[in-house]
């Protein structure tokens, strides 16, 4: 996947933990961790998340792809992470393109952790 931006954050706003779950609890804002799946071994994920690594979010995004998942629908906010916040800047990105909106940028999972986030095993959920 080709993401041509010199700062992949720079198009997608970011959120806090405490606003995350506000828009979790309150618009059905569909969490995303894009981490790949041994750094999810490793950690878990934040609690409810759906885990796709980076390189297969336009596939999961794109209703006209056999690998498409239904969690995604026009409207619904988008809300992503990593372990940075590098690679879901970037995935971000790749949604707005395709015309998701809202989609925020949650930053780390570890930041997430610390303000408080549950976490669950990386399968739960997903």
């Amino acid at each position: 996947m080709i993401f041509p931006f010199r700062d992949p954050a720079a198009a997608v706003p970011a959120i806090d933990a405490v606003e995350s779950r506000r828009l979790v609890t309150e618009q059905d804002a569909l969490l995303i961790d894009v981490r790949e799946p041994a750094e999810l071994a490793v950690s878990g994920k934040l609690a409810g998340a759906l885990a796709i690594p980076v390189g297969q979010i336009q596939m999961h995004a794109d209703p006209d792809h056999p690998a498409h998942d239904p969690a995604f629908r026009p409207g619904r906010p988008l809300i992503l992470y990593c372990r940075s916040g590098q690679r879901s800047g970037m995935a971000g990105q790749a949604l707005k393109r395709m015309g998701y909106d809202p989609v925020f940028n949650l930053g780390s999972f570890e930041a997430a952790v610390a303000a408080g986030a549950p976490i669950e095993p990386a399968w739960a959920g997903s």
